[in-house]
């Protein structure tokens, strides 16, 4: 009985109380597992102590993974093993993504519909040492409601606020995919959560994403023209999510491992055009004769 009271109280309760209750756990239930470390690296260099975190130089040659792009290099999805017909074996392109991101987190952004969950479900997987976290999936666990219910009991603000003490928690791990709301972008103080890692944009049309959602109970779209609706809404976010770091468009015909292919293509060439400053550093000096000290 007691424990019944408890749920009901929790069930009126506002969001906000109810959420701060139950977040941690959570989203510790979602968040990966510690990596340990590979002893080759600590042979050389001991780990520093960060925040809890084992740390390492990102400067140092023991730390640096050396992976290049494999789309301009095609000879690093060869793989030693053999298939049953005898021909060589491709590797997965997500694989070396993982490496090349040194643990950074990847945001997927875009309007409901767009596929962010599946798409950013499918890189995780294919990247082998990442995690996916969907913050609406978190939302609905810590509230046990859903998010059109939340719309409706709550408010739209009530479910910012939630949705922002959300990804305030996940933000701080590393190695994971993380799904985001559709709104989320609209408000400056998730941004600089965003910034700490790589955002991707999920650039779809809404005739497209009426077609994908068409029959849902989308709090935002429960009008007399849905698509309309939907329209007024990208043009309101489109700036935000123009901000994203990279921006890949998603059309009718392409199914979630296509999507995924152009998001893994887009990030390798991402990293490309934007290396670290102290890699640039360090080519320079190797450039220039100079002795690279680590």
């Amino acid at each position: 009985m007691e424990g019944r009271e408890r749920t009901m109280a929790m069930t009126i309760a506002p969001l906000h109380v109810a959420l701060l209750a139950l977040l941690v756990g959570t989203v510790l239930s979602f968040a990966p597992s510690p990596l340990h470390r590979h002893h080759a690296l600590s042979t050389q260099t001991r780990p520093l102590l960060a925040g809890g975190f084992e740390w390492e130089d990102p400067t140092s040659d023991q730390a640096d993974p050396g992976v290049e792009n494999p789309f301009k290099n095609p000879d690093l999805l060869k793989s030693d093993e053999e298939g049953e017909d005898g021909s060589s074996l491709k590797v997965d392109p997500a694989r070396l993504l993982s490496p090349r991101l040194r643990g950074c987190n990847l945001y997927m952004i875009g309007m409901m519909g767009s596929g962010k969950s599946a798409v950013g479900d499918a890189l995780a997987r294919r990247m082998g040492t990442y995690n996916f976290l969907d913050t609406d999936t978190i939302i609905e666990r810590a509230t046990g409601t859903t998010i059109p219910q939340i719309f409706e009991d709550e408010g739209e603000e009530a479910f910012r606020d939630a949705e922002a003490q959300v990804l305030d928690s996940v933000h701080a791990h590393v190695r994971c995919v993380i799904s985001t709301g559709g709104g989320l972008v609209m408000r400056n103080q998730n941004w600089s959560k965003l910034q700490t890692g790589l955002v991707v944009y999920l650039e779809v049309d809404p005739e497209v994403i009426m077609k994908r959602i068409e029959g849902t109970d989308r709090p935002l779209l429960q009008t007399e023209d849905p698509l309309e609706t939907l329209k007024e809404l990208v043009a309101a976010r489109k700036e935000r999510y123009e901000q994203a770091d990279v921006t890949v468009e998603v059309t009718e015909e392409m199914d979630v491992q296509q999507a995924a292919d152009k998001c893994i293509r887009a990030l390798h060439d991402f990293i490309d055009d934007n290396p670290p400053a102290w890699k640039q550093a360090k080519a320079k000096a190797q450039a220039d004769g100079l002795d690279w000290v680590s």
